[in-house]
């Protein structure tokens, strides 16, 4: 950037080509009902359409020389690499998915869920599972196991994204698949594992118990807590039902597996030098204000850095406010430094407001401070159209309240609706969500 120019310069690279909108959640609503109950792209935007970005590269970043001040990143397209210099870095580079060694994002049918395109493989697997299954020319006949392996859908992993999967997927099967598979649709079983005692152990006890009925009692979910995945089998030839084996001495047949069971860091922050940077659990170690301590001018946030006396949970609401905390202050202060001059930031309000709408109520509730401070806005999940739970007992407003039902379904749904990052997606939506509700959701496959 210009060094105390009245504009700095920005460089941003990222993979995807897109924004998607920060919640999990929403692509699992994608990924049961993908033209359904929401649209792949009504949830994503563009990088290229961000008000004021300055140059953007589609690469990947595969290295960092901290004390030359340099990244190398490798073309999406071309696969050369390049160099790009820096006054200031920033390092957002989220998770991955934590696998243990048991299994690969190679297979199909076994998926992750925290990307858009995992959604569509998953959408489109569990179609494929039901074509397969209905095609009794493959089978020795309707009574074959193999029909009902391919129609076995596991789910690993006990947190909010995992669990509101679960329910979407039930749905799925109940309102719609039903309808143009009814013979098949009563063979369907879906089974959630967590090598937990519970699920959804960061929302209030009586929250996670009043969902984990639901899904056994309701939705007829086998439900399996207190077992973890030993050993996922390799896939049939043919590409159709697989197996995996569980601590309990128990083997379970699936057509698709959805693993949803860690986080883990990504190559380019395990390839931070650990005598420049310190870490804590495979990720960065960051000061009250977001700084590499060991380090010059670079900065971290999101699920990829931790300050070990303040952990908080790896969610988009944090990474959310640390980004707004730091623009601001790059903003305020960082924009102004001169070359290796050491300040603080200036004091600059919380980003607690969950949508920009009500930014103006950051300065009028809370005090800025140069530190960033993370605000609570509490949790919720959905459990299908028409049910959630909302914890908001954990907010730091004395006696928040948890909530469940429908209330809390449409609280759900209204937060994630604000977090779009386009009035036209604000519309759209809505729209898809009427269609689904009006019309069932699509089960074609593309």
């Amino acid at each position: 950037g210009d060094e105390g120019g009245d504009e700095a310069e920005q460089e941003v690279v990222r993979r995807p080509s897109c924004v998607a909108c920060q919640s999990l959640p929403v692509h699992a609503d994608a990924a049961v009902g993908g033209g359904g109950h929401v649209e792949f792209r009504a949830i994503q935007e563009p990088v290229r359409m961000i008000r004021g970005l300055g140059e953007y590269y589609q690469a990947k970043a595969t290295a960092a020389d901290l004390d030359e001040r340099v990244v190398t990143c490798r073309d999406l397209f071309s696969k050369k690499e390049f160099e790009l210099r820096y006054d200031w870095l920033v390092v957002a580079a989220g998770c991955k998915t934590e696998t243990f060694g048991i299994v690969d994002d190679t297979r199909r049918d076994v998926c992750f869920l925290k990307h858009l395109f995992h959604a569509r493989k998953v959408r489109n697997r569990v179609v494929e599972c039901f074509e397969r299954a209905s095609n009794l020319q493959l089978f020795a006949g309707d009574d074959s196991p193999g029909i009902d392996a391919l129609l076995s859908f596991v789910v690993v992993g006990g947190g909010a994204t995992s669990c509101e999967f679960t329910t979407e997927l039930v749905d799925f099967v109940k309102d719609d698949l039903s309808r143009w598979y009814p013979k098949l649709a009563p063979r369907v079983s879906v089974h959630l594992v967590e090598a937990g005692p519970n699920i959804l152990t960061s929302f209030d006890q009586s929250l996670a118990g009043y969902y984990a009925d639901f899904l056994t009692r309701k939705r007829r979910v086998d439900l399996r807590t207190g077992v973890a995945v030993q050993k996922v089998n390799e896939p049939s030839r043919d590409g159709s039902a697989s197996s995996m084996k569980l601590s309990d001495g128990t083997e379970l047949g699936f057509g698709l597996a959805v693993w949803s069971a860690g986080l883990a860091p990504v190559n380019f922050v395990s390839g931070l030098d650990e005598n420049v940077v310190e870490k804590f659990r495979g990720r960065v170690v960051v000061d009250e204000y977001l700084r590499v301590p060991s380090v010059q001018r670079v900065f971290a946030l999101g699920d990829c850095a931790v300050q070990p006396g303040n952990l908080l949970p790896p969610t988009a609401s944090v990474a959310e406010q640390q980004g707004a905390y730091l623009a601001n202050c790059f903003n305020a202060t960082y924009s102004r430094i001169l070359e290796d001059e050491e300040t603080l930031p200036d004091p600059v309000p919380p980003a607690a407001m969950p949508t920009v709408f009500l930014e103006f109520l950051d300065r009028l509730l809370f005090t800025p401070t140069s530190e960033f401070r993370y605000v609570e806005r509490g949790s919720m999940a959905s459990m299908g159209f028409g049910r959630g739970i909302l914890d908001l007992s954990k907010t730091g407003v004395p006696g928040g309240p948890t909530i469940s039902g429908f209330a809390a379904f449409l609280s759900w749904r209204g937060a994630y609706l604000s977090k779009q990052l386009s009035f036209a997606n604000m519309i759209l939506v809505p729209m898809f969500w009427f269609k689904s509700w009006f019309f069932g959701r699509d089960i074609s496959r593309f």
